[in-house]
């Protein structure tokens, strides 16, 4: 395992910091260590960590969202109000439904297998989009409209309203019907998850103001809180609806509001751990990429992908509708809306593993997304805030 740990961080760190010199983002390096030394290809990453491998990507996303919610003042998503909202499910939409109608004929699957595969790549990757988001907030570009608070929120819960399509979609290929109720427990988990956060989030500026500790401390209580919401929502599954991360940054938020002084000192803690996280994360994403399947992955497939891109993007261009964003605003929202990764990591070989037919191409099509999307939308977001924003 400490064999695997270093090649992770040296190599990692090492083509992060090259690819930074070609202007490219630093996170395709880390998915092409992740790649290389993965299981499908050197085989140097140790069992012990690959068998972790989920916990570990989401204590790194828990990190970053924590860290998120320390940067988002609930002032300015109020002031965003509407397009907030569609923010959350209508690009999503828009992207199932066209891989929906396009799969059938360019691949050669079934509408069901279609939606499937719609819902597996419709989701938005926050662990490429956050960080990025809070480097312009912390630089003040597009502060002046809350972009990146829209783009944030926005990208959090359009995760949990594709996840719970594809639950129900698996449901209706497996014979157990379409469950209704899993649509109206996403605004229940939304809502739930908010109060969770805020509640925890101002019991805990009592507790800091009640009794003094070190900074530290504090970091450590914020992540063991966040990592029970994570674990309170599996708990509760099959009673009730809880969001796990939207509490996680709704804790960061409450927190904010009612201690600003501290949320700002451990926003600069947090952005330390995160330096780790971050190739803890993409590593492992790209250790979860099975190269092998991009062979069964033909033009089709890549024709696909950005017809789908492109009508995401006109989702996002109606949510965002009479607006006071310019036209190069909102063409910057839709290109930060492309990145895909953890997800399509996570989820993307589940169908294969349930005995869905296409199972072998949903797979494909969702490695292809990853390669494709998360640099496409890293490098187009990195090359386009400073000319498309207002600083």
């Amino acid at each position: 395992m400490l064999l695997s740990l270093s090649l992770i961080m040296i190599v990692g760190f090492s083509l992060s910091g090259i690819l930074g010199k070609l202007r490219l983002p630093g996170l395709l390096g880390m998915i092409m260590t992740g790649i290389a030394l993965g299981p499908y290809a050197l085989d140097l990453i140790s069992d012990d960590i690959l068998n972790i491998s989920a916990e570990l990507r989401q204590i790194a996303l828990i990190i970053i969202l924590t860290r998120a919610g320390l940067a988002i003042d609930i002032k300015d998503l109020k002031r965003v109000g509407r397009p907030a909202i569609l923010m959350c499910f209508v690009p999503a939409t828009f992207e199932i439904v066209a891989v929906t109608l396009l799969a059938p004929p360019l691949l050669g699957v079934s509408i069901l297998e279609a939606a499937i595969m719609g819902a597996v790549l419709a989701a938005v990757s926050p662990a490429v989009i956050v960080p990025r988001m809070l480097h312009l907030m912390e630089s003040g570009y597009g502060k002046d409209k809350s972009i990146p608070q829209l783009i944030m929120a926005g990208a959090s819960v359009d995760d949990i309203y594709v996840i719970v399509l594809f639950t129900a979609f698996m449901g209706i290929y497996s014979g157990s019907g379409f469950d209704a109720s899993a649509i109206i427990s996403v605004p229940i988990a939304i809502l739930l998850g908010m109060l969770l956060g805020t509640f925890s989030g101002l019991i805990l500026v009592w507790i800091f103001k009640k009794f003094h500790m070190r900074d530290t401390v504090k970091v450590l209580i914020l992540l063991s809180t966040a990592f029970l919401f994570v674990s309170l929502e599996t708990f509760l599954k099959p009673y009730v609806p809880v969001s796990g991360l939207l509490a996680v940054m709704a804790l960061g938020a409450a927190l904010l509001k009612s201690y600003e002084v501290l949320a700002k000192r451990l926003k600069g803690k947090f952005s330390k751990i995160w330096v780790g996280a971050e190739i803890m994360l993409f590593v492992l994403v790209g250790a979860a990429v099975d190269v092998r399947y991009l062979l069964f992955a033909g033009f089709g497939a890549v024709l696909l992908i950005a017809l789908a891109l492109l009508i995401r993007m006109v989702g996002v261009q109606l949510s965002l509708a009479k607006t006071q964003l310019t036209f190069k605003e909102r063409l910057f929202c839709s290109i930060a809306y492309l990145p895909k990764a953890t997800v399509q990591a996570a989820v993307g070989a589940i169908p294969l593993s349930a005995g869905v037919a296409a199972g072998q191409t949903i797979l494909a099509v969702a490695v292809l997304a990853i390669m494709i999307t998360a640099p496409l939308g890293a490098i187009g977001i990195d090359a386009t805030y400073k000319k498309w924003l207002t600083k």
